[in-house]
């Protein structure tokens, strides 16, 4: 039987009674495995999902008599702006006064048709990158002093550029171009949203990505292109695949840790440090990403400025060398 997620975080001993989580695409996968796994903590936790089945066994789980967390489901699709900003406003009023504690930015998924959503941009960056991007920016000021936002991304995003102009069609549309400029997008929000907390914000907020494993069961690599997809269903037997709890398990780290309260704009890969790609490090290709995500929103850009400020000594944001991962994967849409 493997470990839970705090358990392989080494966070076990960790309480967060009183604390408000939101963790998105959280009926299944590592998305569910962190929800349970911040309820068992004692955290009020914001289920998200489209399935409202599969989030009423996740809030019954978290409320299951044991442990001292709380739940309630939350309904949305990540395509949907106005569904977005009606998650946002929900999560606000669960949280109350104090604030939200926890923002996971799990939701997410790999799509093989090519198709633009209502704004007129390609689904796999709308669902992955921008709908986190809005969710973040309406949730900026009920985030409460010592919040944490957690963004799931991959390994998948290394060998690519976010194409800002790609983005807003599906002409030659590759599904596995798409996920990857996705993923590359979630690292550089994650740092280009630590940097602008630290220089812009007088509250200790942090934010930092990471890369949960490749996890099959939770119908991520069903959907990769050709016979790879075939592939994906002997892996589930094999025994050094990453489980949901494990893949969980950083996501829980970044959350919990209080070794990591401080850090903020890093990629994480099994609860360590670790550099992402050289693109994902570009601070001006982070910055007109947060500029143009804003644009395609059609809102105000959230912690306006140019983003370049640095401070002495201060490594390049989400830049730590470390050994280089194998796996991809994440999180199927919810």
């Amino acid at each position: 039987m493997r470990e839970h997620p705090e358990d392989i975080a080494g966070v076990g001993d960790e309480r967060l009674v009183g604390r408000t989580a939101l963790v998105t695409g959280s009926t299944s996968g590592i998305g569910r495995e962190t929800a349970l796994t911040l309820g068992r903590l004692g955290a009020h936790v914001i289920v998200h999902g489209r399935d409202a089945d599969a989030g009423g066994e996740v809030v019954d789980a978290v409320e299951d008599g044991v442990n001292e967390g709380t739940a309630e489901f939350v309904r949305a699709d990540f395509a949907d702006p106005e569904e977005v900003s009606r998650l946002a406003d929900r999560t606000r009023t669960a949280a109350g006064d104090g604030g939200l504690d926890l923002l996971i930015n799990n939701a997410g998924g790999y799509f093989r048709e090519g198709r633009l959503t209502d704004l007129g941009v390609e689904y796999t960056f709308h669902v992955n990158h921008l709908a986190p991007y809005q969710l973040t920016a309406a949730l900026l000021d009920d985030l409460a002093e010592d919040a944490r936002v957690v963004t799931t991304a991959s390994e998948a995003h290394r060998g690519d550029q976010v194409d800002l102009e790609a983005v807003r069609s599906v002409d030659g549309y590759s599904s596995w171009r798409a996920y990857q400029r996705s993923k590359l997008a979630n690292v550089q929000f994650a740092a280009e949203l630590g940097r602008r907390l630290d220089e812009r914000d007088d509250r200790s907020v942090t934010s930092n990505s990471f890369h949960p494993g490749a996890i099959p069961g939770s119908g991520f690599l069903r959907d990769l292109p050709g016979p790879l997809s075939r592939v994906a269903g002997a892996l589930d037997r094999l025994p050094f695949v990453t489980s949901p709890p494990e893949g969980a398990a950083t996501a829980v780290y970044l959350a919990v840790a209080p070794e990591v309260a401080d850090v903020t704009g890093r990629y994480y890969a099994d609860l360590r440090p670790k550099q992402p790609s050289t693109a994902a490090r570009d601070r001006h290709a982070q910055r007109r990403l947060w500029e143009t995500s804003a644009e395609l929103l059609g809102i105000d850009e959230p912690l306006a400025g140019d983003g370049s400020g640095t401070e002495e000594g201060r490594p390049e944001a989400g830049g730590v060398a470390d050994a280089d991962a194998t796996a991809v994967g994440d999180e199927p849409a919810e």
